[in-house]
């Protein structure tokens, strides 16, 4: 039976630069990477060597320690570059990409008529696996675990957020046929989350095999771990996958046609970018192909994904692998004069989620703000602010002082098992500590996978 929730508690910051629902056909890259730190905990090892050639769909590293899981080129090319940095760790494997496409061809198959464990055996075997993530700890999915439930978020409620209902029109026959296939993993719902604020695309709508529900309030109302959390809790011992509807596409475009296709719609988004469209392009591609010519000054942070759980990778860095957004902002590293521009200022151009600058009174204005902490860390001390913004039934603040504490004991009793980083993004955003909370909920989950998993 479908579910609907509105949350009271969330912030929603209104950045300017949000991208026109226009699709354009991006450069074709000349380089894409495939990057190992998108996969948290990941040790690769590599089967290809630099100079050889690969097929889109190739087997290019695994993992080390689950051999079964495999990840594959997004093109046709030839290995250009093993980046390895400290104690010989991998950083990216970056692919020259060949004129002519090739892809590695299987026979397509209905996910419909074939039990779980082929299935499983096909996704795993062509690179579609790593698109599976799991809570708890909020990496690839464990191949051998059956999930009591899988989630999917058909919107995304972060700031400058692409559009699903845009990205997927026209593709729900794809959307369809992953989801079939998500349908066998699980003895329980594949649960496809609506925004309860919006008319959704008929690709959602019409979905079948799946239950629909609706969630509606501020960020982080499309956050895949606020909607387990109010749909389907986990307790210790418990496994949900998750998915992006991006990549259920992917999945189902593979069941469908046989070939690996990384074709990604990106979102070109931030005030300091022009041209702020949708662009085609492929999964690792070299962002330059994009933010070449659309930048408006040199001194910006391009980053990968959003402006609250993104990656800095710079105006030739690479794509992430799971991010279907490019945040442009201003750098914010330049002095500035404390009675126009710093704390003794008016505010007229400033935001606070504490209603400390007259910006309060026009709520719906996008701002142009830029990366600056405006501060350092210091003491982590009680003011509540976290509690606003987290629609969850925990206590964020003492979570995160058992964290640094090491106590086991606490963590899960305060509710580690059911969050990831990016559920805590807004907690790191209003604290007046200047503490990196979502570096420090990935330490409590580490720890807890060594001891208690």
């Amino acid at each position: 039976m479908s579910k609907a929730v509105r949350l009271k508690k969330g912030l929603d910051i209104k950045l300017l630069g949000e991208a026109d629902q226009v699709k354009v056909e991006a450069k074709s890259p000349t380089m894409v990477a495939l990057k190992p730190s998108d996969f948290h905990g990941l040790v690769p090892k590599v089967v290809l060597k630099e100079g050889e050639k690969v097929k889109r769909g190739e087997v290019v590293f695994y993992d080390k320690y689950n051999k079964d899981v495999k990840f594959v080129s997004p093109v046709a090319g030839t290995i250009s570059e093993i980046l390895r940095g400290e104690k010989r760790r991998i950083l990216e494997v970056r692919i020259s990409v060949a004129a002519e496409d090739e892809a590695v061809q299987v026979e397509p198959v209905d996910p419909s008529s074939i039990e779980r464990d082929e299935i499983k055996s096909i996704m795993l075997a062509n690179g579609l696996w790593p698109f599976v993530k799991q809570r708890p700890l909020d990496k690839i999915a464990d191949p051998a675990v059956t999930p009591k439930s899988i989630f999917i978020s058909a919107f995304d409620s972060a700031p400058l957020a692409p559009d699903y209902d845009f990205i997927l029109h026209g593709q729900g026959q794809f959307f369809q046929h992953g989801l079939n296939a998500l349908a066998k993993l699980t003895d329980g719902k594949v649960n496809l989350t609506l925004n309860g604020k919006g008319s959704p695309d008929e690709c959602f709508q019409n979905a079948k095999n799946v239950e629909i529900n609706k969630i509606s309030g501020k960020h982080p109302a499309g956050n895949v771990g606020t909607q387990i959390h109010h749909f389907d809790p986990i307790d210790k011992g418990e496994f949900v996958f998750t998915l992006n509807p991006q990549d259920v596409v992917t999945i189902g475009k593979f069941f469908a046609e046989g070939k690996f296709d990384a074709s990604r719609i990106v979102a070109l988004t931030g005030s300091e970018a022009d041209s702020r469209k949708y662009y085609k392009t492929v999964i690792g591609a070299n962002v330059n192909t994009i933010v070449e010519g659309n930048l408006t000054n040199d001194n910006v942070r391009v980053i990968s994904g959003n402006a609250l759980t993104g990656e800095a990778i710079g105006a030739d860095g690479y794509l992430g692998f799971y991010d279907a957004q490019i945040t442009v902002l201003p750098e914010g590293d330049d002095y500035k004069f404390f009675l126009s521009e710093g704390w003794l200022s008016p505010g007229f151009d400033k935001y606070s989620a504490n209603r400390l600058f007259p910006t309060w009174l026009m709520p719906n204005k996008r701002k142009r703000l830029d990366t600056n902490l405006n501060g350092e860390e210091r003491g982590f001390v009680v003011t509540g602010e976290m509690e606003r913004v987290l629609p969850f039934d925990i206590l964020p603040m003492q979570l995160i002082k058992a964290i640094m504490v090491n106590d086991i004991d606490a963590m899960e009793q305060l509710g580690i098992y059911e969050i990831a980083p990016e559920d805590f993004a807004l907690c790191e955003y209003v604290c007046t500590s200047k503490i990196d909370i979502q570096e420090k909920i990935r330490e409590g989950l580490d720890v807890i996978e060594e001891e208690c998993m």
